[in-house]
């Protein structure tokens, strides 16, 4: 095969992905979502079976760098974002490099010994997986009411841009893997889990979209909290509840 041959192929392929997606909105969707659910035990799964590794590390924050940054950034932009060929381009672009740059913030901070926001038990920043559901929010909400303005790529683009920012921010935010119930709400816990599974069940797009609405209304809590934690350890006094330090 030729040299020159190569971008025409690479251009086939790119406009084949991109009419498969284009037919497949909610099946494109729904893979990022289930690559979410994925993200969130196979670091447990890892350690269960003792099979921790730089590289195991390593190679989780590439997936996650296609799953919750190129794959939601190729979706929004296919979706939304071509009617506007520059900026809605720079905001896909941005999505997708700015995930990976959180996760490369991540890794090199994966063991260092002064990371405030870490030793009080919250994250730097929006996860990858919480910022894609966050970009996503718009298509949820168009899989649920079908409203033409929620495709608007001027509402889209911002939006966008903003989960982007969210993600390489320096805001506090609460890390569930550092979460420790209480056993007297243990059950009350279970239950809510069930719920949710039940409704992400019969109402899929409905459920995803209370779930990053609440999500991000948290946000002011998450900061207020830790902010709170930060206080009294400035003053010496131990935050009571404050969550325990997450595992690398």
């Amino acid at each position: 095969m030729m040299e020159n041959d190569l971008p025409l192929l690479q251009g086939a392929e790119l406009a084949a992905l991109a009419d498969r997606v284009a037919t497949h909105w909610q099946l494109a969707v729904a893979f990022v979502l289930i690559a979410g659910l994925l993200d969130g035990i196979d670091g447990r799964i890892a350690r269960l079976l003792h099979g921790e590794s730089r590289f195991g590390a390593e190679l989780d924050s590439l997936a996650d760098a296609i799953s919750f940054g190129v794959s939601p950034a190729l979706i929004l932009y296919l979706w939304s974002l071509s009617s506007l060929p520059r900026f809605g381009w720079i905001a896909a672009l941005m999505l997708a490099v700015f995930a990976a740059l959180r996760l490369a913030r991540f890794n090199a901070n994966i063991d260092a010994d002064d990371q405030p926001h870490k030793s009080a038990g919250f994250l730097t920043g929006v996860p990858a997986p919480a910022g894609a559901g966050l970009a996503l929010l718009p298509i949820f909400l168009w899989f649920w009411t079908e409203q033409p303005a929620l495709r608007s790529p001027y509402i889209v683009a911002p939006w966008t841009v903003l989960a982007a920012l969210l993600m390489v921010s320096s805001v506090a935010t609460w890390s569930w893997s550092s979460l420790r119930l209480r056993r007297n709400i243990r059950f009350e816990a279970l239950a809510l889990v069930v719920i949710v599974a039940a409704a992400a069940v019969t109402a899929p797009w409905h459920t995803v979209s209370a779930l990053s609405f609440g999500y991000l209304l948290a946000l002011p809590f998450s900061i207020a909290s830790y902010a709170r934690v930060k206080r009294l350890r400035a003053s010496g006094i131990p935050a009571q509840g404050a969550p325990v330090p997450p595992s690398a």
